[in-house]
């Protein structure tokens, strides 16, 4: 029986069981995050990684980087390409708005810039012209690389884990009843008010809207079908006059404005990971580029992508900023004191 006034089980006369416990626990706990730390570098200080300084001295090598000008995710991508070129002690010059991908890709097959980045189903849809979907991300990297190689001496290097895939979208309330691509063309089939817009170089590319169509069995009407730039489809959406928007998947815009993005049912859509592409002759003068390159690439993902995009479309700030400040945070370049 246990002594009147004491409740029973404790003995507040006798803490070192529990203190020791304790102590224990806390060795237990710094050991496995110090195996964390050890099996999985990135779970700890982003800082610890190896400055891009480190990776490859391009002293002596003169790049263009260019970009094309219709999204944020174009300019980031840019300017974190020409800081990173910086960093490895190379001569850069800037060309982050040249114009649509055609002109862009002119531009580098031509001389003008010797890298900018690229998407997979871009190169393989339209440069390549494939109609065959390559739904592996990795196996399309390596037929666009080896291919572009091959036909245009246009070298890639690592892909993003990113797809900043073409989409539709409508008002986060709008339409409850359609959530697919397949119950979008079947609203504009029945004749239903509503316009769709799409940008000008989607209404004309062979991934875009006219095999869309096709695909999905509808036809936009002439007048509902409204062609703006694609920076003001998000807000046109957003205010309804867009009924469904084309948007990249990665825009900042879409969970900035509530805006639902429908599900490509039928797959029209392929994959479209960023990557560095290069010309042949300037790759071959200076391989270690590749060694700037690709650490950058592994350290984008989706959820990075769309962050980094609504910083530059949600909050206004400058592409240059938002690279620069990204590759402090992942230790690439020392942080601004």
């Amino acid at each position: 029986m246990q002594p009147s006034g004491r409740p029973a089980g404790r003995d507040p006369h006798n803490r070192r069981p529990t203190v020791i416990a304790v102590a224990v626990a806390l060795v237990v706990v710094v050991a496995a995050l110090a195996v964390v730390f050890v099996l999985d570098p990135g779970s700890g200080d982003a800082r610890s990684r190896p400055p891009l300084s480190a990776a490859a001295d391009l002293s002596g090598r003169t790049y263009t980087v260019g970009g094309k000008d219709i999204s944020e995710e174009q300019s980031i991508l840019c300017e974190i390409t020409a800081a990173a070129l910086r960093e490895a002690r190379a001569t850069v010059t800037s060309r982050c708005d040249i114009g649509g991908t055609e002109a862009t890709r002119q531009a580098l097959l031509d001389g003008e810039i010797d890298v900018y980045w690229e998407y997979t189903g871009t190169a393989w849809e339209v440069f390549l012209r494939q109609s065959q979907k390559i739904l592996d991300a990795g196996r399309l990297h390596d037929l666009v690389r080896q291919r572009d190689l091959q036909e245009n001496d246009v070298v890639w290097t690592d892909r993003a884990d990113v797809d900043d895939t073409y989409a539709f979208a409508t008002a986060g309330g709008a339409l409850p009843g359609v959530g697919t691509l397949s119950e979008m063309a079947a609203h504009v089939r029945s004749g239903a008010p509503g316009d769709v817009c799409v940008e000008r170089e989607y209404a004309t590319r062979p991934d875009g809207l006219v095999n869309l169509q096709r695909a999905y069995g509808f036809t936009v009407p002439r007048d509902r079908l409204r062609v703006l730039d694609g920076g003001d489809i998000y807000q046109a959406t957003a205010r309804g006059d867009c009924l469904f928007g084309e948007v990249y998947s990665t825009d900042g815009r879409i969970p900035g404005l509530g805006l639902r993005v429908l599900t490509d049912d039928k797959t029209f859509h392929t994959i479209y990971n960023p990557a560095p592409t290069i010309r042949r002759t300037t790759f071959d003068h200076a391989p270690d580029v590749a060694k700037v390159l690709d650490p950058i690439a592994g350290a984008l993902d989706q959820a990075t992508m769309v962050a980094l995009n609504r910083q530059v479309s949600g909050q206004g700030r400058d592409p240059r900023d938002v690279a620069a400040a990204w590759l402090a945070d992942e230790g690439f370049v020392p942080a601004a004191r």
